[in-house]
């Protein structure tokens, strides 16, 4: 049996006479066989897809009193005609709701769906609860962007104030010695950052970058608290040092008399002044054991 395509090329070649219509020889690449096996001519829209006009419509919108005339394509979404209303109602496309035939549209059906026509009538009606949501989301990323960027000015003003406290500390660590004032310049500095990070609100990766920033003022704070209390020691031992010398300026001379009173005989006045405490200790245990009582006078 002779296939359907040899047949179909024998049918309508160059030396075969006659044609399907009667008008010529019709090109194989117009046609195609329907799976009932029927021989058909294809459809325009399959032979030349830009030949196919989509049907634009004219429809009546809707919004409090006044009305919106909309040219669009019929196969278009109702999102599509929210954009559209955005500019004459002054409304945002997310804070809308198109209403057809009593009943809510959703931003992704089709006009030709939802079998809207030419001059069909739809209503605007604004939605409050989306208005806010996208107020709020708003302002959310507003404040984000916000915190965001003082972070990273804080974090920028804390990596100068970091290389000063590393200077400082280099200093004490090589025996140098650290002027007060700068530490305490440098604290007073830190602590405004430290009041500065307390006043950013933060939420998820932006509050655990402000945590991070915190503990690293805190950090350096400590350094200079343990620098300036080393300053205040060493500081203070060398005044007591300086003190010493000032109350004993001929220390040396009484460390070298102090063999010499110790090597001269005892005076007569020494031993006399010496026997005077033994025989106050003498009396003093004779008079303890002396007691002085009435109760005998009960015995008799």
């Amino acid at each position: 049996m002779e296939p359907m395509k040899s047949k179909i090329n024998k049918m309508f070649s160059p030396a075969s006479k006659g044609s399907v219509d009667g008008r010529g020889v019709t090109d194989l690449a117009d046609l195609e066989i329907r799976p009932c096996g029927m021989l058909v001519q294809k459809r325009n829209g399959e032979t030349n897809p830009t030949s196919v006009s989509i049907p634009i419509i004219r429809v009546r919108v809707k919004y409090g009193s006044s009305y919106h005339e909309i040219s669009i394509s019929s196969h278009a979404s109702f999102g599509e005609l929210k954009k559209m209303l955005a500019g004459p109602t002054k409304l945002h496309h997310e804070d809308q709701k198109l209403i057809y035939k009593n009943k809510e549209r959703d931003s992704k059906e089709y006009l030709d769906v939802a079998r809207v026509k030419n001059g069909s009538k739809i209503v605007l009606v604004e939605d409050i609860a989306s208005r806010e949501k996208r107020c709020l989301e708003l302002l959310r990323n507003a404040n984000s962007q916000k915190s965001s960027k003082a972070l990273a000015e804080i974090n920028l003003e804390v990596d100068k104030l970091a290389g000063q406290v590393t200077a400082l500390e280099a200093t004490a660590s090589n025996g140098g010695k650290v002027v007060e004032k700068d530490v305490d310049n440098l604290t007073e500095l830190l602590m405004m950052r430290l009041i500065k990070l307390d006043g950013i609100v933060a939420d998820g990766d932006l509050k655990l970058q402000r945590r991070v920033l915190v503990r690293r003022v805190q950090k350096y704070i400590e350094i200079l608290d343990m620098l300036k209390y080393q300053n205040s020691k060493s500081s203070s031992n060398g005044a007591k040092i300086q003190l010493q010398k000032q109350d004993n300026p001929i220390g040396q001379i009484s460390r070298d008399l102090r063999p010499m009173q110790k090597q001269q005989p005892p005076t007569k006045m020494g031993n006399s002044v010496r026997t005077i405490p033994k025989m106050q200790q003498q009396q003093q245990r004779h008079s303890e054991s002396v007691v002085v009582t009435t109760k005998w006078e009960t015995f008799e």
